[in-house]
């Protein structure tokens, strides 16, 4: 193996204390002799949970070596709220250690730059090696195999139980619901997203009349994984946005039957079909599903896009986005999206909760195609609780979104704990009910509204003021500190080494790919837009002092094998924003690490 660079790992400190120890803290010096995964997530970023699931098989096969460590780094101000992150270890079912660090603590000492980044440790407390991103659970699993043969012969390999304690199973007839739609019948259908399965609720909201699935992961006939989204199709079944089995399956509610109708259960990767029979081409994270213009529209969370389903020719096609996260309108093809999570149709409008920008979106015809248009929302990183005039009006993450019969939309703005309304009419956003615990989704049932109160895991209904509720306006963005660089050239370069026994695939053309754009677009003089190199130089703007850039790389590696024809590939990808601050002295190149360690 080759020799890694010496650098002592620091120690893991968080204001909001552990979880998942049975109370106890923990220290590097409690963990020498194992190899510590750090994992640096918050709950709202889609690229995170991906990695939790990529995390599963590895933290089960090497249990006895490796203790993997999530260090909870928040963007929102909700998620930096203890109980929301205690919440979320739960609904998210993550089996392992996790420190709470609200103010960033760990996050900075380790010089972390994105959501998500894992840090390996050896078992002497080095740090030898660091990944952002998604898709390195192949190197992280020949770099464990590595560090367990070399630290099992210098003899500080030390093996035996984790540090991990399971909280206490708490009963509620619902586990952080995500989505419900009203059955012809007047019952509810709802999506109970940690037990992975459906559930139908009387018309109260609250007996349970029946269960759909085994409550265990699955791809089976009876097995789903956190299942969100949920659309009655025209034929009486119900279209399941099966979000972590990357699929979409059918729920025929007279037979309870559970078929699927796209997807294959593999997460859809960048290189991969973008259309196709339905059956046989790959997702990402679908998280809600809403039928507008003769199609089933998808709301493609973990690419940021929108796709389409095609009953009639049972195929799929990407509708709307480029897989670039952010906040771009225009032509369908050409807008960029941030995690949407929530649809709602009406006649001539699909109106999308565009989570990460904290944005209410819609999608409508423009001549013989569409385009996307914004109604509340600015970018990726403003956001807050302010109504008003919608151009400065903001939500914070919002998972949901419901068409009214005025011709409003009620937006579930998620991390504001709020029910808002946007009226297209006005321009006006207004809030219509406070109190409510996460809301991520909710449905009409005549003169009343019924939310999904996922962190509360339950129905709750309200009916529908005739006045909007006043709240006391506040705005935020995202708190990280900014890189200070200096003024003019900027070296930008993306450190990637590809992982032992791997190579760059250059069998097709280049394997790499970076894009950089910056908010304001104006801080860029030179650099921005899309090339096959890693490095660039950049040219800040005179007169520009601060913004932010924007820096989406990827790289594919294939086991370096010339004797094997068709050797096992791998990609590699990242989203970054970088805030900056222009300062005479600030640093003159600006280093992410995508895969490997900066030298």
């Amino acid at each position: 193996m080759a020799p890694h660079a010496r650098v002592r790992a620091p120690e893991l400190i968080g204001k909001g204390g552990w979880l998942n120890t049975g109370g106890t803290a923990l220290t590097l010096a409690d963990l020498r002799g194992r190899i510590v995964i750090l994992d640096f997530w918050t709950f709202c970023c889609v690229n995170c949970l991906h990695v939790l699931d990529e995390l599963r098989e590895l933290e089960e096969k090497h249990r006895d070596t490796v203790v993997i460590i999530g260090v909870h780094s928040p963007k929102f101000v909700h998620e930096a709220e203890h109980q929301a992150v205690v919440d979320a270890v739960e609904r998210y079912e993550v089996h392992h250690p996790v420190l709470d660090d609200p103010e960033l603590a760990t996050w900075k000492q380790y010089a972390v730059r994105a959501w998500p980044t894992l840090v390996v440790i050896d078992p002497e407390g080095y740090v030898v090696a660091q990944h952002a991103g998604e898709g390195h659970a192949h190197a992280l699993e020949q770099l464990v195999g590595e560090l367990e043969a070399q630290h099992a012969a210098k003899g500080t390999l030390r093996r035996g139980d984790g540090p991990y304690v399971a909280p206490e199973p708490v009963a509620t007839d619902l586990r952080f619901p995500g989505k419900a739609v009203l059955l012809p019948g007047g019952t509810f259908l709802v999506s109970d997203s940690t037990r992975h399965q459906l559930v139908e609720l009387a018309a109260d909201g609250e007996s349970v009349l029946r269960r759909v699935g085994s409550g265990e992961r699955g791809f089976g006939p009876d097995g789903f994984s956190e299942p969100q989204g949920l659309a009655l199709l025209p034929d009486g079944t119900v279209a399941v946005a099966d979000t972590v089995n990357h699929a979409l399956r059918a729920y025929d509610p007279a037979t309870g039957t559970v078929t699927t109708l796209a997807g294959t259960g593999r997460q859809w990767m960048q290189g991969r079909p973008t259309s196709g029979p339905a059956t046989e081409v790959d997702l990402s994270s679908p998280w809600d599903v809403a039928w507008f213009a003769d199609r089933l529209w998808i709301a493609m969370a973990g690419v940021h896009q929108l796709w389409t389903y095609d009953p009639a020719t049972g195929t799929v096609e990407v509708a709307a986005g480029t897989t670039n996260e952010g906040l771009v309108d225009g032509p369908a093809p050409e807008a960029w999206f941030a995690q949407p999570s929530g649809l709602a149709a009406t006649e001539d409008r699909l109106w999308v909760a565009d989570s990460e920008t904290s944005a209410l979106r819609y999608v409508e015809r423009d001549g013989e195609g569409f385009a996307v248009r914004t109604a509340v929302g600015t970018g990726l990183f403003d956001f807050g609780h302010r109504d008003g005039e919608a151009a400065q009006a903001l939500f914070q993450h919002p998972l949901g979104v419901t068409a009214l019969p005025d011709g409003s939309v009620a937006v579930s703005d998620t991390y504001n704990h709020a029910l808002r309304r946007y009226d297209p009419a006005t321009g006006e956003v207004t809030t219509l009910a406070t109190d409510l615990r996460e809301p991520s989704d909710a449905v009409l049932a005549g003169d009343d509204i019924v939310v999904v109160e996922s962190a509360r895991h339950r129905l709750t209904r309200l009916r529908l003021p005739e006045e909007a509720v006043r709240v006391e306006s506040v705005a935020h963005r995202t708190q990280r500190a900014a890189t200070d660089v200096a003024p003019g050239r900027l070296r930008l370069d993306v450190v990637f080494q590809a992982p032992t026994g791997q190579k760059l695939d250059t069998r097709y053309g280049p394997s790499t790919r970076l894009l950089v754009s910056s908010t304001p677009p104006e801080l860029l003089a030179e650099g921005s837009g899309t090339g096959t190199d890693l490095g660039r130089d950049l040219v800040l703007a005179d007169g520009v002092t601060e913004g932010v850039l924007h820096v989406s790389a990827m790289a594919a590696s294939c086991d370096d094998d010339p004797e094997n024809e068709y050797p096992a590939c791998h990609m590699h990808q990242q989203d970054w924003g970088v805030p900056v601050r222009v300062v005479p002295g600030g640093a003159e190149r600006l280093p992410l690490v995508l895969a490997g360690l900066d030298a």
